[in-house]
């Protein structure tokens, strides 16, 4: 995938039908408001213009439009069954000793209880120690701090989920 020019995965979802892209879009993000933004800013030249567009769109999302985004994303240490996506981004925990999920299990209750919504962190490439030390940290923090915190993990995801999603609408 290059960043300077159009891939054929971009070209393909410059292109989908609007259903089908937005469908496409709320598998990266649940927000609609955030869809809707992408979905008007088509067509996009490079895959870095869709992530601009991304980033964009998250700065200015609503705290109800963050909520939205936010339910689409299952605890750490529980990914959605049968979904692959919120497996392969959780993979850090797959491994993890029952001691682990166990605590993982409590801290993500504490946060909820705290936020009022699920911990939500840039699983892809941590391990299941790191996404713990997240949470004790992040759990000290107040809810302006960490709205903001969370704004940016989403956008992080959200950009790896639509890379992966013009890599496969290439692949298609």
């Amino acid at each position: 995938m290059t960043s300077r020019s159009s891939t054929p995965g971009l070209a393909r979802f410059n292109t989908l039908e609007e259903p089908a892209a937005a469908a496409a879009l709320h598998e990266a993000c649940a927000s609609a408001e955030w869809a809707r933004r992408l979905l008007a800013g088509r067509p996009y030249a490079t895959v870095e213009d869709l992530f601009a567009a991304s980033d964009a769109a998250m700065a200015e999302l609503t705290d109800t439009d963050l909520a939205e985004a936010m339910a689409g994303h299952p605890p750490i240490g529980r990914p959605k069954p049968g979904d692959p996506t919120s497996a392969r981004e959780q993979r850090g925990m797959a491994g993890a000793s029952d001691e682990l999920k166990a605590e993982m299990l409590e801290l993500n209750l504490a946060y909820q209880e705290k936020f009022g919504h699920v911990f939500l962190i840039c699983a892809t490439g941590r391990t299941g120690d790191q996404m713990r030390d997240a949470v004790r940290e992040r759990i000290g923090n107040g809810p302006e701090r960490e709205r903001e915190i969370v704004r940016t993990e989403l956008g992080k995801i959200n950009r790896i989920r639509l890379a992966r999603l013009v890599e496969e609408e290439a692949r298609s």
